[in-house]
């Protein structure tokens, strides 16, 4: 005769299952919200438009840049590639306006410049061609205004001045022009000229020491009078005084997982907004308003899907809207602030 067992005891391992299969599950749906949520941080600080822009379709190259007219409303992209426009150009809202290509090669930095009477567009052109290694500016339909650098010639002369890949470029309302240079060329150094092309005065040279740069990638300016540079095979954000040329510090505890692709600033200068291509990330950094920089403080990041490999990025001044060009995804996508 088989013994019965008690019916408790069916009671208790079934209810044992029922923890540890809840307790998996539980596990699974942890591991899925870690993995789908792109913020680290405490608190979401943008959101992504999935409207922008209105036609994805317009973008049939790899986009390296993009650079935002606040006072007009636009958004300029740079993208490569053969038989595309080298120049886009969107609303704020995300529609298409128009495109022009005469005279850009290979767009790798874009920058655009609002003063009280006029506006221009000015793009780092690293291609090879007669119109390569090159900085030059545009009005907002594309017409050459002026070109920095010897077109078609690659070089470290500062009489003539020239240019080897040159990476980016920050024009104050003054006309005073920083380019960082190069993206892998013979140069490894920041540049401070006169809206006359002169050289006002130049940082740098290929290393690893206080001031010296391996591929300075990108630049900007903050509203206190301090240059930022992504030394970005060096793993770190350097950082001189706009008047004298003066090294005054340097982040790279931020920066042990990838370099910094971009540097550009919130628009209360609060923050600093940071690429990291190979990691598929942008870094949101604390920014010391005035004094010295401190160390470099990570407030939060946004983890974008594998192989969408951010470059460049701008920010609207007035609606303080990120947007981000994306060389593996061939995109721009735009994140909103959410205060």
């Amino acid at each position: 005769m088989r013994r019965k067992r008690p019916p408790g005891l069916w009671l208790v391992m079934a209810g044992a299952l029922l923890a540890v299969l809840a307790l998996l599950w539980g596990s699974q749906v942890l591991k899925a919200f870690d993995y789908v949520s792109p913020w680290k941080g405490q608190e979401q600080m943008y959101k992504l438009d999935i409207g922008w822009p209105k036609i994805p379709e317009y973008f049939t190259g790899q986009t390296f840049c993009v650079a935002v007219d606040s006072l007009h409303g636009l958004v300029y992209v740079g993208q490569r590639g053969d038989n595309v426009p080298k120049v886009l150009v969107f609303s704020e809202e995300g529609y298409f306006l128009y495109s022009w290509n005469d005279t850009v090669e290979m767009p790798h930095g874009i920058f655009v410049l609002n003063t009280a009477t006029d506006s221009s567009v000015w793009i780092a052109d690293v291609g090879t061609g007669k119109y390569g290694h090159t900085v030059k500016q545009y009005s907002p339909s594309g017409k050459l205004m002026q070109i920095l650098g010897t077109p078609g010639n690659a070089g470290s002369s500062l009489i003539p001045l020239q240019f080897d890949q040159p990476a980016d470029i920050f024009v104050e309302e003054s006309g005073d022009i920083y380019v960082v240079d190069g993206d892998g060329g013979m140069n490894n150094r920041l540049l401070k000229l006169s809206n006359d092309s002169k050289e006002i005065w130049m940082a740098g040279a290929n290393g690893t020491s206080i001031g010296q740069f391996k591929i300075p990638h990108s630049v900007t300016v903050d509203a206190v009078g301090r240059v930022w540079v992504a030394d970005r095979d060096n793993k770190r954000i350097q950082v001189f005084d706009k008047v004298t040329g003066e090294w005054l510090g340097s982040w790279s505890s931020c920066f042990a997982e990838d370099g910094p692709y971009s540097v550009r600033f919130t628009a209360n200068y609060k923050y600093l907004i940071v690429s990291q291509l190979n990691i598929n990330r942008l870094a949101i950094l604390a920014a010391p308003l005035v004094g010295s920089i401190g160390d470099c403080v990570m407030i939060q990041t946004i983890q974008l899907a594998d192989e969408t490999k951010p470059h460049l990025v701008d920010v609207d001044m007035k609606s303080g809207a990120v947007y981000v060009a994306e060389i593996g995804a061939q995109q721009v996508q735009r994140y909103i602030p959410l205060s």
